[in-house]
């Protein structure tokens, strides 16, 4: 493990997860694809985490895997937040679009606490403002939204028990470049405000730069190369962190 600090909200050590794949012939048996392979790492309290790879690199399995949606793995995942969230990349398909705004945030109030309903109400109309929503928009449906006003939508969800980790999952993806600027920054204030840990998953390396104190490389399901984000983006040491950068324009070929 890279830090055992008591102040870890995360801390994953060989984490190893494989998918079984139908067999090309019913006389050759079935293979195992191994998507993460032996991934470790942590995550302090109030951190930001950058994860960057390619489409296909394992990252999104990773987020499964940290919030229990792939029972099946070897490794050890340990988190002190009760209630990890994840918000996702598209905020529309991840809303209920037969229900208002007001009625999914209230929903894991219900489930999860002992709020009544004017409590719950009261919460919701903090957490909009919060997210820079206006109040009445509890009353309509997703639809009815923009997509910039889905994602805060989908973040004011994620904030409603108060975690102390989340997960996000390409958030910002897509949105317009305008759009974008907003929610990293709507992002960044609410991490300093509510002293959030964050594990932001990307594979924009301009994005992750502008939230992240520190970042992971993912290739292949490996972490192919991690550190502070300066060290990483201006000293990298792995090659395909270096392809990386210079396909984003931040690292000239031959640095």
């Amino acid at each position: 493990m890279e830090n055992t600090q008591t102040n870890n909200i995360l801390m994953v050590k060989d984490l190893r997860v494989s998918y079984s794949q139908e067999a090309g012939s019913v006389f050759r048996p079935k293979k195992d694809l191994d998507v993460l392979k032996g991934v470790s790492f942590s995550i302090r309290e109030g951190e930001v985490m950058g994860l960057v790879g390619e489409s296909g690199c394992g990252k999104s399995t990773l987020s499964k895997a940290l919030l229990g949606l792939i029972p099946k793995y070897e490794g050890v995942i340990v988190q002190k937040s009760e209630h990890p969230q994840m918000i996702f990349q598209d905020p529309f398909s991840s809303l209920n679009p037969a229900k208002k705004v007001g009625w999914i945030l209230e929903e894991p109030l219900r489930l999860n606490t002992g709020l009544n309903r004017a409590e719950r109400e009261k919460k919701v109309s903090e957490m909009l403002r919060r997210v820079g929503l206006e109040e009445k928009l509890a009353q309509r449906y997703p639809r009815q939204l923009s997509g910039g006003q889905r994602q805060r939508v989908c973040i004011a969800e994620s904030l409603m028990l108060s975690p102390k980790l989340l997960i996000a999952d390409e958030p910002v993806s897509a949105l317009d470049v305008t759009i974008q600027a907003q929610i990293i920054a709507l992002l960044r204030s609410i991490q300093k405000e509510m002293g959030l840990a964050i594990l932001f998953i990307s594979h924009d390396m301009r994005v992750v730069y502008q939230l992240s104190q520190r970042v992971m490389i993912m290739k292949d399901g490996e972490i192919v190369e991690s550190g502070d984000v300066e060290q990483v983006y201006f000293h990298p040491e792995h090659p395909y962190t270096k392809k990386l950068l210079e396909a984003a324009g931040i690292l000239e070929e031959g640095d």
